[in-house]
């Protein structure tokens, strides 16, 4: 059995993200301007997609920043830089840490061209070139369960908990698989009620569908949040009261920017930066509206975890292959990335 087989987890999520950028948001006639991405969150929690619902004429000017993502310290530099010439030191706020890493992420913007800075004396002197715009209207997390059965959803209960308990996603789903049953099965499943679910029908050439079986609550993001760091295990004889912290609204509110701006950078195409696409055996194939990763040699849409040079059947693509020239410039493999880009940069503004 190979990897892909064991885990389809992952084409499963790559069709869900596919749905989600044509289709969102489900059962509402006006679509809303959204990036999807996978794979993002915060160190005690990753999701498997988010869509980030965006204004889009904050993301066309966000443009101005460049396809990279901004990281935190670069936001805390950009978000108050001043439209005048000023000292950094009074410019921007105590960051709390020694000033030393602001002077270097000032510099870091500096060669990327999205902050002016010259020397007045000895003082460092900024000036912002573009506001940074507010352009992140909503983040919408959602987990990917194909085959959601009892143990699958006991697992999934506690990490959904966590979810609502912090409330850093305004919504947050399940996506299943479709069974066609009167009933889904998901909806008899131990899911919290905060929680949407939606079936997918991904299987065959057709293009993806997705069905809203349970609509979800809306989380208050911009309210204090609450994160769970340790529950009882239960049983008779455990009385142990869960622990947890509150996080507050401004350090909810930069988290939720700093995967606005990995998704940004990322989207959900960005499966090919940790798989071997100059395997002469990569191949991406096409599923409904989808291109999908798929392995020649075991004749399977493989896994990120099935992709890589440790993998039996790994085969360089051979030289003759890269130095060719028309139709593929450097070679498949090359190929493989410029066309997943190319769709990538199509969900920017021009």
């Amino acid at each position: 059995m190979t990897d892909a087989d064991a885990d389809p987890e992952f084409v499963f999520e790559l069709r869900t993200c596919r749905w989600a950028e044509r289709e969102w948001p489900p059962s509402e006639s006006t679509a809303r301007p959204a990036l999807v991405a996978r794979q993002l969150g915060t160190r005690r929690r990753r999701w498997d997609t988010i869509v980030v619902e965006v204004d889009p004429e904050g993301l066309a000017r966000r443009r101005n920043f460049g396809p990279e993502r901004l990281d935190s310290d670069l936001l805390a530099v950009l978000r108050d830089a001043p439209a005048e010439w000023a000292w950094y030191r009074e410019a921007l706020a105590d960051p709390g840490y020694p000033w030393r890493y602001v002077r270097e992420a000032i510099h870091r913007a500096a060669d990327r061209g999205i902050l002016d800075t010259r020397k007045s004396g000895n003082r460092l002197q900024i000036r912002r070139k573009w506001a940074y715009p507010d352009w992140v209207d909503r983040i919408v997390a959602i987990e990917n369960k194909p085959d959601l059965d009892a143990s699958a959803a006991r697992a999934l209960g506690s990490q959904l908990e966590y979810d609502v308990a912090l409330s850093l996603a305004d919504e947050v789903w399940v996506a299943t698989r479709a069974t066609g049953e009167r009933v889904e099965p998901a909806l008899l499943e131990g899911v919290p009620v905060e929680a949407g679910i939606l079936t997918v029908d991904a299987e065959g050439d057709a293009q993806t569908r997705a069905s809203v079986e349970w609509f979800p609550r809306s989380l208050d993001a911009d309210a204090p949040g609450t994160r769970i760091l340790d529950r009882p295990e239960g049983g008779e004889y455990d009385a142990s009261a869960a622990t947890f912290e509150y996080a507050d609204p401004e350090w909810k509110a930069d988290k939720r920017l700093e995967i606005a701006e990995r998704a940004y950078e990322t989207g959900w195409r960005s499966f090919a930066d940790t798989m071997r696409p100059d395997c002469r055996h990569f191949e991406l194939r096409r599923d409904g509206r989808a291109l999908l990763p798929y392995c020649g040699a075991n004749d399977c849409h493989q896994t990120g975890a099935a992709c890589s040079g440790s993998c039996p059947e790994f085969s360089p693509e051979p030289p003759q292959w890269r130095t060719g020239g028309w139709p593929i410039e450097g070679g498949p493999g090359k190929g493989v990335r410029r066309l997943l880009g190319r769709r990538r940069e199509r969900e920017r503004p021009d």
